[in-house]
């Protein structure tokens, strides 16, 4: 696309050089730049992308964006206000705005994101609306998928995500937004056809610091909504003290729909029951009674499907139609993942890393009346410490024996870590195993008939992370083989040489230079 083109999407304040240049891609990270390149420098936390100019340069880009002046005189320069804005404003024009042609659901809230687009994916997919999808999990384009580099992608990845998956026949797509997405406008330019809102519980303040400030980065998504050329409209939890706050703040701009338990929830769940097999309640919606079966376990998953049902009414689909989908739908890696065994216990991998998602997690486990309910969680470093012993408290107060081991260290020492989880201990003893191969050893050697063993916070994650090493380590993997009785030899500690982030594809690496914020 020619650069002139492009320059009136970000509406530069000062342009030094020629504009009659052929675009051929857009890049933030001078290593992904090359012959026809339009590199824009983003203000980082830690490095500065100004830095990476010349180098962007070397490597073949032909025009710089930035919000510094004078910075390139081997290529045209665009100096701009705001970077990001420009970033994300440029690779919406460069990929054609796919989703002004998509119907593009995007979820948001603390826990639940990713089971509630899983689900909206499965029942976009049985009606015919070839979805793609955007999460934690992985990136969904068609038949293909993508290791995820992060929930929500920077602004230029995710526009090329969407462009990808318009051009492969997607007809919508079902993404994650994360507040660390909207606090830095990588979906600046989307347009949504509904947002959803799942809830709000303590987590990530180590980068939002409060709960309000919180609560502001997730209401961005609704806040942009009356503004877009597309008629949006929102599902919120009625239930979530935080969703009724979003409620009276949209007013009268956005159609809402509201789902939970509670007698005023448009998408009303009552009568639920619950085994091994899944889970049944009766929907009450649009002036008529489903039964909803599902093969997922927990009243968060009730929540969930009903985000997913909804969804499915505000795009326009029939209730019956989402109802009767939800029967075949597909489990959702590392999200109360069973690890098979024949074995006369149960053992979860589950994904919860805050004090609310553990204790939900617990109370469905709770509820299936096992004989034990042993637990095995950390908590990752570099991250909001204050939740430690809050996560502690929360396995306090259900389960019937605690393992503490080793989430993602990151920078920290795991031991800290673990001396900040302790004093939310008051009833039980935990075992303190920091090796967390060896914490799932044990948990699965204690195991007697009819307990229950959740292995907690790292979910489908297939890696270790610490401070100077990212290692293979995948918990359903290890937990089958401890079940198995097989000698474990899998996913033993390595350098960081062929783990799997060694074969992602190059345009979604996983990124450890501090070119832009994380």
């Amino acid at each position: 696309m020619n650069l002139e083109i492009l320059s009136k999407a970000i509406n530069p304040v000062a342009i030094t050089g020629e504009l009659d240049r052929d675009i051929t891609a857009i890049c933030y990270d001078s290593r992904r730049a090359n012959a026809g390149s339009l590199f824009v420098a983003l203000p980082g936390e830690k490095t500065d992308g100004t830095q990476f100019v010349d180098a962007a340069i070397d490597r073949g880009a032909v025009a710089v964006v930035s919000e510094k002046p004078g910075l390139a005189t081997r290529a045209t320069h665009l100096q701009v206000k705001n970077a990001r804005h420009a970033l994300a404003d440029v690779a919406a024009a460069f990929y054609r705005n796919p989703s002004h042609a998509m119907k593009i659901s995007g979820v948001t809230g603390t826990n639940g994101k990713t089971t509630t687009a899983f689900l909206i994916k499965h029942i976009l997919d049985t009606q015919f609306l070839r979805c793609g999808l955007i999460g934690t999990v992985n990136y969904v384009i068609g038949d293909r998928k993508l290791p995820a580099t992060r929930t929500t992608p920077e602004s230029a990845d995710l526009q090329e995500l969407l462009w990808m998956m318009r051009s492969d026949g997607c007809k919508s797509c079902a993404m994650e937004v994360s507040s660390h997405a909207l606090i830095q406008d990588r979906v600046r330019g989307v347009e949504y056809d509904v947002a959803v809102f799942t809830n709000l519980t303590q987590d990530h303040l180590d980068f939002h610091r409060t709960m309000d400030a919180y609560f502001e980065a997730k209401a961005q998504l609704f806040d942009q909504l009356p503004a877009q050329n597309k008629k949006a409209r929102a599902v919120i939890n009625g239930d979530d003290r935080f969703g009724a706050r979003l409620v009276d703040r949209i007013g009268k701009n956005t159609e809402v729909f509201t789902y939970g338990v509670g007698a005023l929830a448009q998408f009303r769940a009552s009568s639920v029951r619950m085994d091994f097999t899944g889970t049944s309640y009766q929907l009450d919606a649009v002036g008529r009674s489903y039964l909803v079966k599902m093969p997922f376990i927990g009243a968060f998953n009730v929540l969930n499907s009903l985000a997913a049902i909804a969804t499915a009414h505000a795009l326009g689909l029939n209730v019956r139609d989402a109802v009767n989908a939800l029967k075949e739908a597909p489990p959702v890696p590392g999200r109360l993942q069973a690890v098979p065994a024949k074995k006369p216990f149960r053992v979860f991998v589950d994904y919860a890393h805050s004090d609310d998602a553990l204790t939900n997690v617990m109370r469905t486990l709770r509820e299936l009346e096992p004989a034990r309910l042993i637990v095995m969680f950390g908590c990752g470093g570099s991250r909001d410490v204050t939740k430690r012993p809050r996560m502690a408290a929360a396995v306090d107060a259900l389960a019937d024996y605690a393992i503490v081991t080793s989430d993602n260290p990151r920078k920290e020492d795991p031991l800290a870590i673990i001396e900040d989880i302790k004093p939310g201990f008051r009833r039980l003893i935990p075992e303190i195993i920091p090796d967390r191969r060896e914490a799932i050893f044990k948990a699965i050697a204690m195991a007697q008939p009819r307990d229950i063993i959740l292995l907690a916070g790292k979910g489908h994650e297939n890696y270790q992370e610490f401070a100077d090493s990212t290692i293979p380590f995948d918990d359903a993997a290890i937990a089958a083989s401890a079940v198995s009785g097989r000698p474990e030899n899998i996913n033993r500690p390595t350098q960081h040489e062929g783990n799997d982030f060694d074969n992602r594809p190059q345009r979604f690496e996983r990124r450890d230079r501090g070119e832009f914020n994380q």
